[in-house]
């Protein structure tokens, strides 16, 4: 039976109730995990509300703020967590970023600074975030993130997010590799494509959606739910010895190859 009674889990990148970010906390939470949620802050403090209100329901026991291009607040957020807890058992990294200019056209028109922002928002900050965690996973620990096939594959309207994704993927195996010796294990998950807020910005989203409806094995795409699943999953001891893996949770698609 998957259990996490007595883990501590940050979970980062929710922004609505469509965000697999949001699927994975449910999970996590069902098996009895405690809850670190974070938010991207904004003037207004109308995503704060949003968040808030949205996770109410899984009672986290922590719920802040993080920009990961902000550093200051990554180290608020870590030293809050050690505060709380001492310690931290799961890292779910579920953020990833590209001006929606960088995301069509021409691959080769991407901009200096539009490449350096995908990759520094969806890939490096994986390495920031486990960076500073390895300190709290005292007794080991499960470090997942969010890829897409488009990492691997070209897949159109991806461009520079195909970039930061196939960076993304790299991390996990150095990451892994890295703190192995620590019992800290890190795997990716490869989604199916998910109407979500991530997603709205890459053009054609709904006719990806349709073709894997079309063309996966079980011909249908994946939820936020089943996503979770296979996070709560990767963070459990159920998976003891699985890193360095992408596991793809896309009803079979990417199996096919027509």
């Amino acid at each position: 039976m998957l259990d996490l009674t007595g883990k501590t889990a940050l979970v980062t990148g929710i922004a609505n109730n469509r965000s697999i970010a949001w699927g994975i906390a449910q999970q996590l939470h069902k098996a009895g995990a405690e809850l670190c949620i974070t938010y991207l802050p904004d003037d207004r403090g109308r995503h704060e509300q949003k968040v808030r209100d949205l996770v109410e329901p899984l009672q986290p026991s922590l719920f802040l703020p993080c920009n990961v291009q902000n550093d200051d607040q990554v180290t608020a957020m870590f030293e809050a967590i050690k505060d709380k807890w001492g310690k931290l058992d799961i890292l779910i990294h579920c953020l990833a970023f590209a001006n929606k200019d960088d995301l069509s056209g021409d691959f080769s028109d991407t901009s200096r600074d539009g490449f350096s922002l995908a990759l520094d928002i969806s890939s490096y900050s994986l390495v920031q975030l486990s960076g500073a965690a390895k300190a709290l996973m005292t007794d080991g620990g499960s470090i997942v993130t969010l890829t897409y096939l488009g990492g691997v594959r070209v897949i159109p309207n991806y461009n520079v997010m195909g970039i930061a994704k196939a960076a993304l993927e790299m991390n996990v195996r150095y990451l892994a590799a890295e703190l192995g010796q620590q019992n800290i294990r890190v795997n990716g998950i490869s989604a199916g494509p998910i109407r979500t807020l991530a997603s709205s910005a890459v053009g054609g989203i709904l006719d990806m959606i349709h073709h894997v409806e079309k063309n996966a094995p079980l011909r249908r795409t994946v939820t936020q739910t089943e996503v979770g699943n296979t996070a709560a999953f990767l963070a459990s001891d159920l998976s003891s010895g699985v890193t360095g893996q992408i596991i793809y949770v896309d009803s079979g698609y990417a199996t096919m190859g027509m």
